[in-house]
């Protein structure tokens, strides 16, 4: 009588079979399956919605104007009342943003006096309008 060999190799067939049916009684059963409540949680009270800029326009000339971005009028102001403006404005809202539009031909410290009173009376946001180089042309 011959003797048996002992064989060194695991067959896996009959595993990659189970792991098939299970896989497909998941992808049946996955959209069957009731997703629960989830309760989320809430944010505390809103927050005021941020104020719109005011513009500070600078002539060619150097004379001032003000305007409330959503208001197409502008105030024509001297320094003095410029300052003032300022002034109630940051006591109002010490939030309140800023836009410095400058003529293009203005020398440029008459924008730098601007950009250094705003920052003496306590304006925390203020930027520079531009144009993008296509409008410019």
């Amino acid at each position: 009588m011959r003797q048996r060999r002992l064989m060194n190799q695991i067959n896996v067939v009959p595993y990659i079979d189970v792991m098939l049916v299970l896989l497909v009684i998941f992808m049946v059963t996955a959209p069957m399956v009731q997703p629960g409540n989830i309760d989320v949680p809430s944010s505390g009270p809103l927050a005021a919605p941020p104020a719109e800029a005011m513009v500070i326009e600078v002539a060619r000339d150097g004379s001032l104007a003000l305007r409330q971005s959503s208001s197409a009028s502008s105030r024509k102001l001297s320094n003095l009342e410029l300052h003032r403006e300022l002034e109630r404005a940051v006591a109002k809202n010490p939030d309140q943003p800023f836009l410095v539009a400058a003529s293009s031909e203005l020398q440029y410290q008459k924008v730098i006096d601007i950009l250094e009173t705003a920052r003496k009376l306590g304006v925390k946001k203020i930027s520079l309008q531009t144009k993008s180089g296509s409008q410019g042309q």
